[in-house]
Order: structure tokens, then C-alpha cells, then sequence
């Protein structure tokens, strides 16, 4: 997943009295950041349901199904949450920060 942000460009130079902001070309191909969210977080729960999906065979005690796989995907379960979380947290501060400014 590309998350990359382009900045606009402001000339630095002081000579024009107008300064503007020029836009990048808008790309339809390229995801917005809601889509982008909304595809990382349908990743976690897949993640997340493979997981549960996994560990319900091993109590079942299915022999196709390794300890070892389940763990792993218990893991990449858990990482993504945690990186979910993360994100999920930066922006409620963000947005706290935003509300808060003195305008």
C-alpha cells in the first residue's frame, strides 16, 4: 500500500506579489486516504477472522491445520490491530488538535 503525500508547491522566491498553490493533476487510479483506511482496516479483519477461523480447527483438533500456521497468523492478527489502533489514535489526537486551535 503506497501512502505517499505530495506536497504543493509554493514558490519561494519573493518576487510575484500573488503566491499560488499549484495542484497535482487528479489521478482517478489513485486511492484516496478514506479508501486506503477502509482497505487497510477490511485487511486487519480478514487477518483477524483467518485467525479465530484457525484456531477454532486446532481446538477441533483438525490434523490439516498446524500449530505453528495458527500462531502465525495470531500474530499478524494482533500486529495489524495494533497498527489499526495506532492510527486510529494519531488521528482522534490530530482531530483534538484541529478543534482546539485558536482561530
Amino acid at each position: 500500500m503506497d501512502l505517499r503525500i505530495s506536497s504543493p508547491t509554493i514558490p519561494l522566491s519573493g518576487t510575484s506579489p500573488t503566491r499560488r498553490i499549484s495542484t497535482p493533476a487528479i489521478d482517478n487510479n489513485d486511492p484516496g486516504f478514506a479508501t486506503a483506511l477502509k482497505g487497510a482496516l477490511h485487511s486487519v479483519s480478514a487477518a483477524q477472522n483467518q485467525s479465530t477461523g484457525l484456531q477454532r480447527e486446532v481446538q477441533m483438533e483438525n490434523p490439516a491445520v498446524s500449530l505453528e500456521e495458527t500462531m502465525v497468523a495470531m500474530q499478524k492478527a494482533q500486529i495489524g490491530f495494533q497498527a489499526a489502533l495506532h492510527v486510529r489514535n494519531r488521528m482522534v489526537q490530530a482531530y483534538t488538535d484541529i478543534m482546539n486551535m485558536q482561530v
